[in-house]
């Protein structure tokens, strides 16, 4: 189904939507993903596809808009991705709330690199993002917020400072980390 509308395009994919921004009218095109999928976040890839959480199935699903082919890559025994992002690295990066981990999919093997949190309370893990020296950083609406160095392999957790709450976070150009607190006022 294609809908002609003011200027860009959007990506449907099951209940979640993706903006491309152009010149043109815009064009809101749908993409059937597996069913059962549970689609979450997306994350547009250097290579023109786009990859997706699947909560609900576990995965890690990558579209390909060119001819619409999906493919879902398993993610562990008790997936529950929630956020996806790409890495500067190029591969996908995701919070996995069911592994309590943060999980990297390469972009061009579809192999698995699971870095579980050195916690086993329940973090309630949101959509990361890298700063500028190539960490990334998450948060934990159960009351943490923590950082992966992936030149480490090392993943490091910490209380925030007003408990449960943090949610949506994002990282400064000049390396500044801020995070949104939902309950934390």
């Amino acid at each position: 189904m294609t809908r002609k509308l003011l200027t860009g395009s959007f990506l449907l994919l099951g209940c979640a939507l993706a903006l491309r921004v152009s010149a043109a009218p815009f064009e809101v095109q749908e993409f059937p993903v597996p069913q059962g999928s549970g689609v979450h976040d997306v994350a547009p890839a250097p290579d023109g596809t786009v990859w997706y959480t699947g909560q609900a199935k576990g995965v890690l699903g990558r579209l390909d808009p060119g001819d619409g082919h999906v493919r879902e890559i398993p993610l562990g025994s008790g997936s529950a991705p929630h956020g996806v992002i790409v890495g500067p690295d190029g591969n996908a990066w995701v919070t996995d709330g069911g592994q309590n981990a943060i999980v990297k999919v390469d972009a061009a093997k579809h192999t698995v690199t699971v870095y579980p949190l050195p916690t086993r309370e329940y973090a309630n893990l949101n959509t990361p993002v890298f700063d500028r020296a190539g960490v990334l950083w998450f948060t934990g609406q159960s009351g943490v917020f923590g950082r992966l160095d992936p030149a480490e392999g090392k993943v490091s957790v910490w209380p925030a400072p007003r408990g449960s709450g943090p949610y949506g976070i994002t990282a400064t150009p000049n390396g500044g980390v801020y995070y949104a607190s939902l309950a934390g006022s």
